[in-house]
């Protein structure tokens, strides 16, 4: 049985053209759609009914798509907060659908249930297919975070690169030249998710530019991860001074390990945090100097971006990418000699 990737394929158009052209939800050149209407009755492709109806039924919902693993964080929290208060603006309820990359079949089922009139992705991988069964289906979304395929989707996302070469200037401008980054999850990289992706990516470039001895280790989101995650970064690197952490639990338990080894924090190693939440930095002591994500405006934004594709008028003149935003805290100041070579109260380090 053939399918809309099928079609695409047979006309020479992107998916979401051949989900826009059959179902209505966007508007398409004459030339354009006629093309795809000739590649669907040649391969004997009929669009689902439902489908087509999802341009007319409205269910007065917009529906958050978020992972059910890793807990309801702050962040995560604000995120919905904001995205909350614009759908309640524009006269929508927000509901939350607690689906994984992999479950993209109930994504696609509850789409054709006609349960919502435009669905928010979140955490989203480079190749997602979540964001596949929706652009199939014709149902209008809106991504927090980005596809690799960005043509004709919506999206706001976190400026991963910029904010990661921000927190590393900060301690190279402190004389730091042996830098670690605590990621996420090493599965998370290998996934492809994309906020790992691009922030180790942008480690990366930051640190080549600037000369700096670089290391990434990543790390389960937990605090006892974390306290593993530390003692793998200083034996590979005894002469490290320096840490950006865009894990904030794991950052609880390294802060932690310090403190067991009787190094002390800012004053052996500088520790940064990057899409951190306020909430966790005060969590550890002295509080972490952070590098905090906008997330109720992002939920407002992903918010409006949805609207927008669902009147089937994108607006291009509002940000999509935010920087996170600096605030100052207690855990970072100037490089000293390196904690693995100094002796600190009778003991060797």
């Amino acid at each position: 049985m053939a399918t809309m990737k099928d079609v695409a394929r047979e006309a020479g158009v992107s998916l979401s053209t051949v989900s826009y052209a059959l179902n209505g939800t966007r508007p398409i050149s004459t030339a354009t759609r006629a093309k795809v209407e000739r590649a669907a009755e040649k391969l004997g492709f009929r669009p689902n009914a439902l489908a087509r109806g999802l341009a007319s039924a409205k269910s007065g919902v917009l529906a958050l798509v978020l992972p059910p693993e890793g807990g309801f964080t702050a962040t995560m929290a604000g995120f919905v907060r904001g995205a909350r208060e614009s759908a309640a603006d524009e006269g929508f309820s927000l509901v939350i659908w607690p689906f994984a990359p992999d479950d993209h079949q109930r994504v696609h089922d509850l789409v054709h249930q006609r349960l919502a009139d435009g669905v928010i992705v979140m955490e989203v991988y480079l190749d997602d297919q979540r964001i596949d069964a929706l652009e199939e289906s014709g149902v209008p979304f809106a991504m927090i975070g980005r596809t690799r395929e960005l043509a004709n989707r919506a999206w706001v996302d976190t400026d991963f690169a910029a904010s990661v070469d921000e927190a590393v200037g900060l301690l190279a401008d402190l004389g730091h030249t042996h830098v670690a980054f605590l990621s996420h999850s090493e599965r998370s990289y290998q996934l492809q998710y994309g906020p790992s992706v691009r922030a180790v990516d942008g480690f990366a470039d930051s640190t080549r530019r600037r000369a700096i001895v670089g290391q990434v280790v990543f790390a389960e989101d937990s605090a006892g991860d974390g306290r593993r995650a530390l003692g793998a970064i200083l034996d590979a690197d005894p002469a490290t001074t320096g840490i950006v952490a865009m894990n904030e639990f794991a950052a609880i338990g390294a802060v932690a390990e310090l403190g067991r080894r009787h190094l002390s924090v800012p004053g052996d190693l500088s520790i940064i945090g990057v899409v951190t939440s306020p909430q966790v930095s005060l969590l550890t002591v002295p509080e972490l100097t952070r590098l905090s994500i906008p997330a109720e405006e992002m939920g407002r934004a992903a918010v409006a971006e949805l609207i927008d594709a669902m009147a089937a008028k994108p607006r291009r003149d509002r940000p999509r990418l935010f920087p996170c935003v600096y605030e100052p805290g207690g855990s970072m100041g100037p490089a000293t000699t390196p904690p693995l070579t100094t002796t600190r109260k009778g003991t060797t380090c």
